[in-house]
């Protein structure tokens, strides 16, 4: 099964973490390469079949907040929120204390974040522990390819400076 992405939508809706036009680019571009390895560990019941383009928001802590409650029906703000028509509402405020948290860069975050959100269009659950165990995998497995490639290599090479790795 293949099926090509249409297009790759990205919209910054916040302003407390700045994201470079280099790296809204290294996103979509990561974005658009790893949606075909996404399909191809698509579970069956998955809904890539209908995406044609994929909407990524990057929205503020008190929006992510709003849109956590208003559609999950749960308080606080949370990393990604995955909408089944093609939609992912992420917040880098998230990413960012939760780079900081785990020493990594925050664009490395960021790119989980998104990988995380295509896996749950490809039908991955992360409701149950080994549902988790199995979905994690296959992301950080992901993270780790497109991180290492060109388009992250700049980044990944200044950021294990600054991190001493």
């Amino acid at each position: 099964m293949r099926k090509e992405l249409f297009a790759v939508e990205m919209i910054d809706h916040q302003q407390e973490v700045a994201l470079p036009q280099e790296w809204q680019q290294a996103l979509r571009d990561a974005t658009s390469q790893a949606w075909t390895m996404v399909v191809e560990h698509a579970c069956e019941a998955h809904h890539l079949l209908d995406i044609d383009e994929l909407e990524i928001a990057f929205v503020s802590r008190a929006d992510s907040d709003r849109i956590h409650r208003e559609f999950m029906d749960v308080a606080g703000e949370t990393d990604v929120i995955t909408f089944l028509h093609g939609e992912l509402v992420i917040c880098p405020a998230v990413a960012a204390a939760q780079a900081a948290e785990h020493g990594e860069p925050v664009l490395r975050e960021l790119l989980r974040y998104i990988i995380h959100g295509m896996l749950h269009l490809a039908g991955y659950l992360d409701d149950q522990e080994s549902r988790k165990i199995v979905m994690e995998a296959i992301q950080e497995r992901l993270v780790e390819e497109f991180w290492m490639r060109e388009d992250f290599g700049v980044f990944a090479e200044e950021n294990a400076k600054f991190f001493g790795k």
